[in-house]
């Protein structure tokens, strides 16, 4: 019963690192192309019923919050489905390994922001920019797994990350374009990039 425990153990073992080492094709373009329309649909419902939002930062917050939780579960779907369709026989395991590599940055924007909501909630308004370069250090983490153009996907955010930070002060802060355009223009990127890159793999 060891041996064969042993036996699976190793199986599952050599299962990951072939995963680990191939290319991951089970993001589509069209979940993320919805996630874009997503971010300027809430940026501008935001425009129009969220007036002051430096003085309702918690609804802000919980705005955007609710958008990336809407848009993770259209990613995740989509990954499930598309993955196990073009990568059958190892379409669990690459899975696991890619939400592995982006989840360390995904938990640390989700610390960063618990920390300021209940220590500094004076600083919260660098939230929009903290989170973009987070997302962005997260891409460049799932790099193996991701076409070389994903790198662009990755600074775009990062820079704009940093932008928001640097700009998005005083009667900037917590502007619905601070999060509408980022997002939605980034997320058509990855769209576009993974739409040229899979065009052989449908």
């Amino acid at each position: 019963m060891q041996d064969l425990d042993r036996a699976l153990a190793e199986i599952g073992a050599i299962r990951s690192q072939l995963a680990r080492g191939e290319r991951f094709h089970g993001l589509g373009p069209s979940a993320f192309a919805a996630t874009g329309v997503l971010a300027m649909l809430a940026a501008g419902a935001q425009g129009l019923f969220l007036t002051t939002p430096a003085a309702h930062a918690q609804t802000f917050l919980a705005l955007w919050i609710a958008v990336a939780a809407v848009s993770a579960g259209v990613i995740g779907f989509e990954m499930r489905d598309r993955g196990r369709r073009m990568h059958s026989h190892l379409a669990d395991e690459m899975i696991a390994a890619a939400i592995a590599q982006f989840m360390p940055a995904a938990a640390a924007a989700a610390l960063l922001t618990a920390v300021l909501w209940l220590y500094a909630p004076q600083c919260l308004w660098m939230a929009p920019g903290l989170w973009q370069v987070a997302y962005g250090i997260g891409v460049f983490a799932s790099r193996p797994f991701l076409p070389p153009a994903m790198r662009l996907v990755g600074g775009w955010y990062v820079a704009t990350g940093l932008a928001c930070i640097a700009l998005a002060q005083g009667p900037h802060a917590f502007s619905p374009w601070a999060m509408g355009l980022p997002f939605g223009a980034g997320q058509m990127l990855v769209a576009a990039v993974l739409r040229f890159s899979d065009a052989g793999h449908e």
